[in-house]
């Protein structure tokens, strides 16, 4: 089969291996840098010049009836796409020019007012304004011109691009769904057996005519002592630089001083570094050697995108199941980790074992039923292992030590992954076995690339954490802080495109979803882009910067200077803070150029809702407006709203913060401050009234207990003399005398420490002077206390107790009775 093939047509044969090739970290790293080169020099790659139209015209009617027959290869499609692409971007930049011209000429045309409708009967306007209207009409649509030619070919276009994706994707899920023969037919085996022998065999033939070639002979002796010593540097850097490194890296982490982990892990690259540099060395040899034309050759090429692969795994899988707890970024059990670090060498292998294959398939075009009868035994090898680690991953525990704390999040997305894992383990191989080979080969290797870069984003997120760490001087508890963080979930999203890749996207795709979002939106008239938003950001930054150095340059230099108290400082401040922000917000919109009548029709909508569903919030906002104005509370001020006592210390526009004499702040609700009632104990001043009541025996002499209150409470500092305090005898109560002291206090903020002092003032006053003050006193009396003493009955009386006043006893004559 294969032996009619004695030679390769180079180039040929590139074009095969790059479309066939799927090899997972050189497909990745071709579509980072490609889309990379896309993001950064499309800008510069765009023509100056306006389109041609004429060449647009064949190039559409070209790419309709390909679409339409359907004849046309991927390939073929991609490149005509990709024309389209160049074509699109041209008449977008083409709608852009002449705009500020355009609007100026509208908003001449709108000053002159609406034409008048003489069929209505309305008075023709002036000639001059006639003959001027039709002059900027004119220009305006000369203007608009090309605008509007631009508009349609850039539907046109993109409209094609459409059609084109919308192509290739049927045609992709059709070869997926394809339904083929069963590897499990033994009829097919000898097929496959035959097609890979065949190109083994041709490779050997191709090896054998190498040696025995005199060029090749000549080449070996003459750059012999540059081959041995390519060969021998080679094979030394792959046999014995990553056991060397390895044992360095493990030194530096067990000393766990500050930084090792950074240098230990940057140490470990050199793990997949200098093996990779000996399998170059080694492929430079043998090229040397003039072993570099046919399959041989184009395998020896492969070879070190095969190794990189292979020792990238490996490496990954030594990182994130490593022995090391500290270096282990999913802590498996210990015992287990071994074990998965065989599974993710033996994955390894299979998936550069398939691109091997792949490479086969492309050097002697097999049959797609025989490439699939060939991936098969891998397939089933790659499933199992699939299972095996997602049985792995999906028993991850997370360590605690205390059992109410819950399990983390991620270790709850790691298992899950494992589920997902096992699940894919068990269908891949049977999908294969029914006869969907191209659903299995695109289910089990994605698979693999997928749980590759989620294990790569672990392990630059563990390497941000010890860069922190080594910037903070070793506080490992700075490992939650927002800026590593951040750093990760950066990581996480610049990896969304190569997942993307990793399940079948094409690079198109994501230079389209680049270019949709260069474009931007639609408002009306307006058309926002990414450049739209920038400036927005910029300016309002802007804008919230000023308003907060005027807030601090009033608050610190100016306001002080006033006589307008902390409330009204609190207030003024608050004010300019909220109009700055919205004029910052104006100023931005409108130097986006978004058009703010082209929201009038969202706000119209908005304001219904408004008006329905957040009555409450607008209420409290146009209540806080109104507290800022009026100011009946401010900041500092003593109050009483609602049964909450404290001390006001925010207002903002929706609520008021309170802070009670608990230290526990209450957020109140504004508008309870304008529809309720509000006690303010420290308004305009801090003068307030203080009562202590006190009572006396009967027959002690109220005058002098009158006095000598009187005395306690002007010798009090915190008293005021105007008014005076007052002494009021209030009445005769049960058991005393009541008397109290009414005073004016300096501070109304003092009033219990003042109620205190005048207690323990009272309390020593009236022991010097002698005079009693009188609590209540009660004798309990037992109206039948014999049956105290009785012996008793099977249901015993319960005796009755009555509580009596000693200053009125039952006479124990009458009653017959001791008093107890």
């Amino acid at each position: 089969m294969a032996g009619s093939r004695t030679c390769v047509d180079p180039r040929r044969f590139r074009r095969r291996l790059m479309r066939r090739s799927r090899v997972p970290v050189r497909g990745l790293l071709a579509g980072l840098l490609l889309w990379m080169g896309l993001v950064l020099l499309a800008p510069f790659a765009l023509a100056q010049d306006g389109p041609d139209y004429t060449a647009w015209s064949r190039v559409a009617s070209r790419a309709e009836e390909s679409v339409a027959t359907g004849r046309a290869s991927d390939d073929a499609l991609e490149a005509l796409r990709a024309q389209i692409v160049e074509w699109r971007q041209q008449f977008l930049t083409a709608q852009g020019p002449n705009a500020d011209r355009i609007a100026t000429l509208q908003g001449q045309i709108a000053s002159l007012g609406p034409a008048p409708d003489t069929e209505a009967g309305a008075a023709p306007e002036a000639e001059d304004v006639a003959a001027r209207r039709e002059e900027l009409t004119r220009q305006l649509a000369e203007l608009r011109a090309p605008v509007q030619a631009a508009e349609e070919a850039y539907s046109r276009a993109d409209g094609l691009i459409r059609e084109i994706d919308t192509l290739i994707r049927e045609r992709r899920t059709d070869r997926l769904l394809s339904l083929g023969p069963s590897p499990l037919n033994p009829t097919r085996w000898p097929e496959a057996g035959a097609a890979l022998g065949g190109t083994m065999s041709e490779i050997w033939r191709e090896a054998g005519e190498a040696r025995r070639s005199a060029s090749v002979a000549r080449t070996l002796r003459d750059r012999l002592p540059v081959i041995l010593l390519l060969l021998v540097g080679g094979l030394f850097l792959i046999v014995r630089s990553r056991g060397f490194v390895s044992r360095i890296a493990e030194v530096l982490r067990n000393r766990a001083r500050r930084g090792d982990p950074v240098w230990a892990f940057l140490l470990s690259l050199g793990q997949i570094v200098l093996p990779l540099v000996g399998v170059l060395l080694v492929t430079v040899a043998v090229q040397t050697a003039g072993l570099s034309g046919g399959r041989l050759g184009a395998l020896i090429g492969a070879l070190p995108a095969w190794a990189a692969s292979l020792l990238l795994i490996w490496w990954l899988g030594e990182q994130v199941f490593s022995g090391n707890d500290a270096v282990a970024t999913i802590p498996i059990d210990t015992g287990r980790r071994p074990e998965a670090r065989l599974h993710v060498a033996i994955l390894a292998i299979c998936m550069v074992a398939h691109g091997i294959v792949q490479t086969f398939a492309g050097l002697d075009d097999y049959a797609g039923d025989t490439e699939f009868l060939i991936e098969f035994p891998l397939v089933v090898i790659a499933g199992v292992t699939l299972f095996r680690l997602g049985h792995l991953l999906a028993g991850l525990r997370p360590d605690q030590s205390d059992e109410d704390v819950e399990p983390m999040f991620a270790h709850r997305v790691v298992r899950a992954i494992g589920k997902a894992t096992m699940a894919v383990g068990i269908v891949a191989p049977l999908l294969m076995a029914i006869g969907y080979g191209a659903a299995a080969l695109a289910l089990v290797y994605p698979t693999a690339s997928t749980l590759f870069l989620l294990g790569l984003i672990t392990v630059l997120q563990r390497f941000i954490y010890d860069l922190f760490d080594m910037a903070s001087k070793g506080d490992r508890a700075g490992r939650g802080a927002l800026i590593p963080v951040l750093a990760g979930f950066a990581v996480s999203l610049a990896a969304i495109p190569l997942l993307a890749l990793i399940w079948g996207a094409r690079v198109t795709d994501l230079t389209e979803v680049w270019a949709r979002f260069q474009e931007g939106f639609t408002v009306g008239d307006s058309r926002i882009s990414p450049t739209d938003f920038l400036t927005f950001a910029l300016v309002f930054a802007l804008g919230y910067g000023l308003t907060r150095l005027l807030q601090g340059a009033l608050r610190t230099s100016v306001l002080p200077k006033t006589r307008i108290g902390a409330g009204g400082q609190t207030a003024l401040l608050s004010g300019i803070g909220y109009v700055g922000i919205f004029l910052a917000a104006l100023i931005a919109i409108t130097s986006a150029g978004v058009d703010l009548t082209a929201l009038g029709y969202v706000a119209g909508a908005l304001s219904v809702g408004i008006g329905f569903g957040l009555q409450n919030i607008v209420s409290n906002f146009v209540s806080g407006i109104i507290l800022l104005i009026e100011r009946p509370i401010s900041k500092g001020d003593w109050i009483e709203v609602g049964g909450q006592q404290g001390y006001v210390r925010d207002i903002s526009v929706r609520s008021t913060r309170i802070e009670t004499f608990d230290r526990t702040d209450v957020i109140v609700p504004n508008s309870d401050f304008i529809s309720g009632t509000v006690t303010n104990y420290t308004r305009g001043n801090t003068i307030g009234r203080v009562i202590a009541p006190v009572g006396v025996a009967y027959g002690t002499d109220t005058r002098k207990v009158e006095k000598l209150l009187e005395e306690i409470a002007r010798a009090h500092p915190m008293v005021l003399e105007n008014p005076p305090p007052a002494v009021v005898f209030r009445g005769f109560g049960a058991d005393s005398l009541d008397f109290e002291i009414r005073a004016i206090l300096r501070d109304v903020n003092w009033v219990l420490s003042v109620h205190s002092d005048m207690n323990h003032e009272i309390a020593r006053v009236f022991a010097e002077e002698g005079i009693e003050i009188p609590f209540a006193q009660r004798d309990v009396w037992l109206r039948n206390p014999e049956t105290l003493t009785r012996k008793a009955p099977e249901e015993p009386a319960t005796p009755k107790v009555e509580p009596v006043s000693r200053a009125n006893p039952p006479s124990s004559a009458a009653k017959g009775e001791e008093p107890t």
